[in-house]
């Protein structure tokens, strides 16, 4: 059943009524009027004129009015049936308009994360801190100087930074070492016993033969002693010996061993060696002062000590 002219609501736009003209929609359009007696009056375009003999008000309004409103009521009956059917047959079918999706931009509740700063460089006047665990101890690291990487030598705590072809049967040389290790199949206890005993062997790993027999440099030609005495190290007697080393090929170097007592365990003596090449390209000999002098026990960085720092015998 199709029903007749009329407003109905707009299946495109649910908030407002449109014109049904009995058989298709026009495109006359309106807001909802409020609810009340009579008929709503059709588009201007649809209005019938007024017939001859008919009078505007009195008694013909009343039964006009009632009339009419007893016919809007079928007429609701019958769009109501056609809309709950739901024929698919371009009448007017009762449409649920979809709900809108709405979503709420929730307000920042803080500010962006600040990034954290990165770490700068280590200065000399503010070095970083290389630890040695196992002897409980640690290492300044000057400007220059890096945590090992790619090296073979055991007990390696730094390098200076980059490395370079070696001068003599080839292989990759670095121009700076500092190593760590605890002196243990030794009976000798002294500092100072224990630092001689172990210069030349210091040299020999250095720059006379490496570990699968190879001369890095040539060999060793001749050494002197430059530097020897009793030093205080993270707050014990300890003892140094300092060689100048030269070599067949390339400007050799400056090698050390200092010992000191170890402030962990059992106290074993710990031998801490520097290989500094000589020449321009070398690490500044000052440095050997200034790591030793900032050797510390771990968790004290109260205790130092350098050469002349003299706290009692070492030998």
């Amino acid at each position: 059943m199709t029903p007749p002219p009329g407003w109905y609501r707009d299946p495109s736009a649910p908030q407002q009524e449109r014109w049904w003209d009995g058989t298709a929609w026009t495109e006359h359009r309106r807001a909802p009027e409020p609810t009340g007696f009579g008929a709503p009056p059709p588009p201007p375009s649809q209005q019938q004129p007024t017939q001859p003999g008919q009078q505007a008000g009195g008694g013909g309004r009343v039964n006009a009015v009632a009339l009419t409103t007893a016919a809007a009521v079928l007429v609701a009956a019958i769009v109501t049936g056609v809309f709950v059917l739901g024929e698919d047959d371009g009448d007017p079918v009762a449409q649920t308009p979809p709900a809108t999706a709405t979503s709420a931009v929730p307000e920042p509740t803080s500010a962006p994360p600040t990034p954290s700063p990165t770490s700068s460089e280590p200065s000399a006047d503010d070095p970083a801190v290389v630890e040695d665990q196992l002897n409980g101890i640690t290492f300044p690291l000057p400007t220059g100087w890096v945590l090992p990487k790619y090296v073979t030598e055991d007990d390696v705590m730094m390098t200076t930074d980059g490395t370079y072809d070696c001068p003599g049967d080839g292989g990759v040389c670095r121009h700076g070492l500092v190593i760590s290790r605890t002196v243990t199949a030794n009976a000798e206890s002294s500092p100072k016993a224990l630092a001689r005993q172990d210069i030349e062997d210091a040299a020999d790993d250095a720059y006379d033969r490496d570990l699968i027999g190879n001369k890095p440099f040539g060999g060793i030609e001749s050494h002197e002693e430059v530097a020897s005495g009793q030093v205080a190290v993270a707050g014990r007697a300890g003892y140094y010996v300092r060689w100048r080393v030269k070599t067949a090929k390339g400007p050799g170097g400056y090698v050390q061993s200092l010992v000191f007592p170890s402030t962990v365990g059992t106290e074993s003596p710990i031998l801490v060696r520097y290989v500094f090449d000589a020449g321009e390209d070398g690490p500044p000999l000052d440095d050997m002062d200034r790591i030793t002098k900032g050797i510390r026990p771990v968790g004290d960085a109260d205790t130092g000590g350098g050469v002349g720092s003299g706290i009692g015998p070492s030998s």
